[in-house]
């Protein structure tokens, strides 16, 4: 199936691992041009490698150090990608990982940093790349948000306030940037990303391989699809939302969970 991607110039945060890095392999997969960022330069020379090994054309991408709660940075990321490409067409907003704490447990500064991190990985990337996004003729921006925003947990209280926020930022950025630009968002569920893997480090029982962790993990959450989802299985479907494919959808949100959520 055509995309209508190919030569389309796609920017991802937090494209150095887990669902970042998925949606940077599906966009040059397609011949996109993308511009990928996060915080670690090393994680991104890896992912660099990565990709080259599995014969992805990487001449196609261009990786830079960026922390997206820095305004500068975000600033210079903006510049550096009309220098190279002149416009942006796909803006995937992906950076941010969960906190896990109950509403007794979380201090001032946690919820201020919580905040800060949820909602300005998303509106400082938006702000610096809107001037390139409205120089294309089908722009779009997809924000990876979770199912914590519908369906909070009292152990990660924080965090779901969070998302619910920046899934009413979401609906409103899709009433106000259209007819120029569609936003849409995915709501997670449980991905074995990189988080996964610290957190298999921290809890698993000794000798408990990562796979029957994670089975046993999908079993006490109740998923009724009975594993995890797979970085792969969100990043198809922020490529369809983030292509022209998908032309006629703006303010959607489309769950990537398992069927784990309890809504209708």
């Amino acid at each position: 199936m055509d995309l209508h991607i190919r030569d389309r110039v796609a920017v991802v945060t937090g494209g150095s691992s887990g669902i970042g890095l998925a949606t940077v392999r599906h966009f040059l997969a397609e011949g996109a041009q993308v511009l990928s960022c996060a915080r670690d330069p090393g994680g991104l020379e890896r992912s660099v490698a990565l990709l080259a090994d599995e014969g992805l054309d990487i001449d196609r991408l261009v990786v830079q150090p960026c922390d997206v709660l820095d305004e500068p940075a975000v600033t210079a990321l903006a510049r550096l990608a009309h220098n190279r490409f002149g416009r942006v067409d796909m803006l995937v907003n992906n950076a941010g990982q969960a906190r896990v704490s109950s509403f007794v447990t979380t201090s001032d500064a946690d919820w201020e940093a919580e905040l800060n991190l949820k909602f300005f990985s998303v509106i400082r990337p938006t702000r610096a790349f809107l001037p390139l996004l409205r120089v294309s003729d089908a722009a779009s921006i997809v924000i990876v948000n979770s199912l914590l925003a519908r369906q909070p947990e009292p152990h990660m209280v924080c965090t779901s306030a969070a998302r619910a926020g920046v899934q009413n930022l979401a609906k409103s950025l899709s009433v106000e940037l259209a007819p120029d630009i569609r936003v849409n968002s995915i709501l997670l569920g449980t991905v074995n990303s990189g988080q996964w893997e610290r957190r298999y480090a921290e809890r698993a029982r000794p000798g408990q391989s990562m796979t029957a962790w994670l089975a046993e993990l999908a079993g006490e959450k109740r998923i009724p699809l009975g594993r995890m989802g797979e970085p792969n299985e969100p990043a198809a479907a922020i490529l369809f939302l983030s292509s022209p494919l998908s032309s006629f959808t703006t303010g959607a949100t489309l769950e990537i969970a398992g069927g784990v959520s309890r809504f209708a």
